[in-house]
């Protein structure tokens, strides 16, 4: 199964991995692979997270305070966002299909 980014969700992710990176050398590059590790899950086990709204689920990274919201549609996995559990929960909506 292959996944592909939304836009925003995207540059969600690099503004993410660059404020980490200015926290600290080397933990942007961290949070990526935390973030990559929760991809790769949701690609395996597509159905096992609970649907986070009627047509998203979310899977939690392990490490850091962020959820991968996602579709799946026919045999491709579309992030839909990358979210930072305490910000405002409902911004990503406007972004499904």
């Amino acid at each position: 199964m292959k996944f592909s980014f939304h836009p925003e969700a995207k540059e969600e992710l690099l503004e993410a991995i660059n404020y980490f990176e200015e926290c600290r050398a080397g933990l942007g590059i961290e949070f990526s692979k935390e973030v990559f590790s929760t991809i790769q899950r949701i690609i395996h086990f597509p159905a096992a997270w609970s649907k986070f709204s009627e047509n998203t689920r979310r899977c939690l990274t392990n490490r850091f305070p962020f959820g991968v919201i996602y579709q799946v549609i026919e045999e491709e996995v579309t992030i839909i966002a990358v979210m930072q559990l305490n910000r405002e929960p409902d911004y990503w909506k406007k972004r499904i299909k």
